[in-house]
């Protein structure tokens, strides 16, 4: 029997691919961690129960429904939306890879408006779509009359905007998204996606503007304000058509039962989850208060669960200074157009306490 052959190097990936760094956030051992805009709180009592009660009946040995239709269903009703403009997935970043498996591609283009949520390009790229990128305002929202030049110039057949924005926390204002539904359905070939992973701590949402005849798909998560954040479930809600082309592209049986089933159960709380989301967004106010009145400190305003700010200092330095102090949060400090910026999550009172007390101590020894 001959032996084995034998490779003498590693077997590359494609070579765009292997110019890709990976998506990380840094998973410190640390007493306050406030870096992945997760939930401070676990989901409401009686959440996990329900959930077991359903799941003890499920017959494991039988695939899930392909179509997580029961799922959709109950999105539909609470979002007052068609079941057939629902599509679910194991988190919206799936969502978003769905998409750019469906409509980009190499002969294709993408644009997003930097700085923006890292994933649609990374995605983009994985998928071998080309991406195009056009520049916030400012004041980190997209102006209307420019990204409308974009889409006229790029023709990309994705465009994707970020609202409440990640990692800035802004809202763009509802005539950007119009004007970009419109520039996109002029060129007769793309998309307008809204991710709205944070939008149930806005003030205002695109689900409302879906419509069968609109190229307009918004995108949303539970990770965040349902608290479910280890069981991946995102959706999002977009034209039927949108939809059905999905459905092709997407692994088949690709959505469990235990995640269909958490997700629908998870809409019985939705009373205990609006609660949460007034008590997270009370205390990301009062996180703005506080950053505003500490000096060496310009935090900007945000319609989500986090909060970016700049400090007046290196602020490599300041995120080594608050994890010394046992207080994790994400940092943008070497990141293009946020230079020294780091971004906050809303925790508890206590932990949002505790970040502030940390930071002003780092401060004060990162400047003495």
């Amino acid at each position: 029997m001959n032996p084995p052959i034998r490779i003498s190097e590693p077997v590359p990936p494609r070579d765009d691919v292997q110019a890709l760094e990976g998506y990380h956030s840094p998973q410190l051992d640390v007493r306050v961690r406030l870096n992945t805009n997760e939930s401070p709180y676990p989901p409401p009592a009686g959440f996990v129960e329900a959930w077991l009660d359903e799941l003890a009946n499920v017959p494991l040995h039988r695939y899930p429904d392909r179509q997580a239709r029961d799922l959709r269903a109950a999105l539909a009703q609470r979002l007052g939306q068609p079941m057939e403009r629902v599509f679910c997935a194991n988190g919206s970043n799936e969502v978003l890879q769905t998409l750019l498996l469906a409509y980009g591609g190499h002969a294709r283009r993408a644009l997003a408006f930097e700085p923006t949520y890292a994933l649609h390009s990374h995605i983009a790229r994985l998928t071998g779509t080309p991406i195009a990128e056009g520049e916030r305002r400012p004041d980190f929202t997209v102006d209307p009359e420019t990204a409308t030049k974009l889409v006229e110039r790029h023709t990309p057949s994705i465009v994707f905007t970020c609202s409440p924005n990640n990692p800035t926390g802004t809202l763009d204002p509802p005539e950007a998204v119009d004007a970009l539904v419109d520039a996109v359905a002029a060129t007769g070939r793309g998309l307008l996606v809204v991710d709205e992973a944070y939008g149930e701590f806005a003030s205002r949402s695109a689900i409302q503007q879906v419509d069968d005849d609109r190229p307009l798909v918004v995108v949303r998560t539970y990770s965040k304000v349902w608290s479910m954040a280890a069981i991946r479930l995102g959706f999002c809600v977009a034209p039927p058509w949108v939809v059905e082309e999905l459905e092709k592209v997407v692994l088949p049986y690709h959505l469990a039962a235990p995640t269909q089933i958490a997700g629908r159960v998870a809409l019985r709380f939705d009373t205990e989850m609006k609660a949460r989301v007034d008590e997270l967004v009370r205390e990301r106010d009062r996180l703005l208060d506080a950053l505003e009145g500490q000096a060496g400190v310009v935090p900007y305003p945000s319609g989500a669960n986090f909060v970016l700010f700049r400090v007046q200092a290196d602020g490599q330095r300041v995120w080594d200074g608050l994890v010394a102090h046992g207080v994790l949060v994400r940092n943008f400090s070497r990141w293009p157009r946020l230079h020294d910026c780091l971004r906050v999550t809303v925790g508890t009172r206590d932990e949002n306490d505790a970040f502030l007390e940390a930071l002003s101590r780092v401060l004060t020894e990162v400047t003495s």
